[in-house]
């Protein structure tokens, strides 16, 4: 059997691709993380990493143990879920952006309720800035949003994943390189909306908002519609878009994290229980919508 402690800083380094925020998220020292990947490699008999030091990757057999890791650690948390659930009582409150809700973690929320019946769960579904605004003034005990991999750490947060931001528009898109960039946005403030302006801003590519909208829905609509291009996280974007290629001419995008926030005056055990099983059952969140 492999030793939970090493698939689940397995799990943390193939989130992130890198030991020293695998180490940060998990409370370790990097010497520490590599000598768990070194041993599950023992244990495994083969290199589920390849790295420098510039970069962290995976090789074929890292991404096929970071999944069975996320399994095996999400059957471990259901089953303590089952022993221990009944004990854990109270009113949690959660917030969650509406382009996550479009994800399994509604799934993963139905499953919690179940092996927590007696925790009252209330669900919040907003931008991204108001949830870290309800987050510090009190009002929300945990809360799943994103944040630019480069931000200034303001709030402590545990990274469930980081991801790729990229244009996404549909096969027929075309971007003329002598006109403004049409964009699809998000109401400001917006964390896609400010990368997007600025990306281009910053190599001196013009741009005109010729859509905004408050929700995911509204964002998948217009670019349905053709009326322009959005920036999305790469696993969020549905199968009926497309990442636009480098060909088109647009700026590369910077990463982005998604990260689980949690209230210091919140209840430590229900909170605890709702982000490990997020953490556990919520990698990679792909999205579900067509």
């Amino acid at each position: 059997m492999y030793d939970p402690e090493l698939l689940r800083t397995f799990v943390a380094v193939a989130q992130s691709l890198s030991f020293t925020r695998a180490g940060e998220t998990l409370g370790l020292r990097q010497p520490t993380v590599s000598q768990h990947v070194r041993r599950l490699e023992d244990a495994v008999g083969r290199p589920l990493l390849v790295r420098d030091t510039r970069s962290v990757a995976l090789t074929s057999d890292g991404e096929a143990m970071a999944a069975f890791a996320r399994d095996i650690l999400a059957a471990q948390e259901r089953a303590v879920g089952y022993f221990t659930g009944s004990h854990l009582q109270g009113r949690l409150r959660f917030g969650v952006t509406d382009d996550l809700a479009l994800t399994p973690l509604p799934r993963i929320l139905r499953d919690f309720r179940q092996l927590y019946p007696r925790i009252d769960l209330e669900l919040a579904v907003l931008q991204n800035d108001g949830l870290v605004r309800r987050i510090e003034s009190g009002h929300l005990d945990v809360a799943f949003v994103k944040r630019g991999a480069d931000a200034p750490r303001t709030t402590r947060g545990q990274l469930v994943r980081r991801d790729q931001l990229v244009w996404c528009g549909i096969s027929s898109t075309r971007i003329e390189p002598e006109q403004p960039v049409p964009l699809v946005v998000y109401q400001a403030p917006s964390l896609s909306r400010a990368v997007s302006v600025q990306a281009l801003e910053k190599v001196g590519r013009r741009s005109r908002i010729t859509c905004t909208v408050r929700g995911v829905n509204g964002v998948l609509a217009a670019v349905r519609a053709g009326l322009g291009v959005t920036v999305m996280a790469r696993t969020l974007m549905p199968a009926d878009l497309m990442e636009l290629p480098s060909t088109v001419g647009l700026p590369k995008l910077p990463h982005l994290d998604l990260v689980l926030l949690t209230n210091r005056s919140a209840p430590a055990e229900p909170a605890k229980a709702l982000t490990s099983a997020i953490l556990a059952s919520g990698a990679p969140l792909t999205t579900v919508t067509g």
